[in-house]
């Protein structure tokens, strides 16, 4: 069933015109940085567009991350992790230094990686920032699917056995990685789960799939798929707390190209649609987001999903 026309207009009240849920910001966790739009793969269904071509999101500089750390600090706001996605992270030319920025600061460091090819270029850096650092640091690879066919329709030819070796790599390292993968509209999430696993086993690649840091699963999205708009009583209804949400607890940092200034977003799956802009500093960040997105019911609200590790 397609989605509702009339759905997720209004800000504020729903298409049934009942008063729209809103989450507020009660301790910021995790700071997302998106490194830039820029990828070296042309996924058919990425969520953000990116592409070798798209730099609708400049890339994020080290003096910008540096003073976002500092504010951060300086106003109390609880960060405990660093992470950042794209693009592709890796083709952002200051990536290390800002890595290590993260690292010597304290943080928890995560970058959300495909794994493929760019990545080659850093692993010696990689190494370095490993065995300095360890477990602070973690890259999460996106590997589509378990099998090669799946992921090649979406990453393309020739994609997904350097993925798979470099994710090899990353392990026989001992570097802390985690999986996230998707689960196909007709499989579920066990059966995603078996696959991932059998493939692993078979190139003695070791994944902690009890642990929701290392190993995750998402959802197929398509926002042209009906989907309800939440409510204030569907916290009630659903049993479900705003603080379980995962805008109650993190943030994202944008630079729009032609932009001198970056932005705070709500979140790290909406960096398009300026209604979820907060403001440009903390010091004055909007604190509540109203839940005006198809996404923010269809991933976050009943699927349960985070980006957070």
């Amino acid at each position: 069933m397609l989605l509702d026309s009339k759905k997720f207009k209004d800000p504020l009240v729903t298409a049934k015109g009942e008063k729209r849920a809103s989450v507020k910001l009660n301790q910021l966790e995790t700071l997302w940085f998106n490194t830039g739009t820029v990828c070296n793969l042309s996924c058919e269904n990425c969520y953000i567009e990116s592409t070798p071509t798209n730099d609708r999101l400049s890339f994020i500089s080290y003096n910008e991350v540096k003073s976002y750390l500092v504010e951060i600090k300086e106003l109390n706001l609880g960060t405990k992790e660093i992470a950042f996605t794209g693009g592709e992270p890796f083709i952002n030319p200051e990536i290390i230094s800002i890595l290590q920025l993260c690292l010597e600061e304290g943080y928890e460091t995560l970058v959300l990686t495909n794994a493929y090819h760019v990545i080659n270029r850093h692993k010696v850096k990689l190494m370095d920032l490993q065995n300095r650092y360890g477990d602070k640091l973690c890259l999460r690879v996106s590997l589509d699917h378990y099998s090669k066919d799946v992921h090649e329709k979406e990453r393309g030819e020739n994609t997904f056995d350097q993925t798979v070796e470099n994710i090899k790599w990353l392990n026989d390292n001992k570097f802390n990685i985690a999986i996230a993968g998707r689960s196909l509209i007709e499989e579920s999430s066990e059966e995603a789960l078996l696959g991932f696993q059998k493939l692993f086993n078979d190139k003695e690649i070791t994944i902690n799939y009890s642990s929701p840091k290392h190993f995750m699963v998402f959802p197929e999205m398509d926002t042209k798929v009906d989907v309800p708009e939440i409510t204030v009583d569907c916290w009630g209804i659903l049993n479900k707390s705003p603080n379980e949400i995962m805008c109650s607890n993190s943030r994202m940092i944008v630079k729009r190209k032609g932009q001198q200034t970056p932005k705070i977003l709500a979140c790290t799956l909406l960096a398009y649609d300026e209604q979820f802009e907060m403001g440009e500093s903390f010091r004055d960040v909007k604190d509540s987001v109203q839940l005006n997105h198809p996404h923010c019911a269809k991933f976050c609200v009943l699927g349960g999903a985070s980006c957070s590790v």
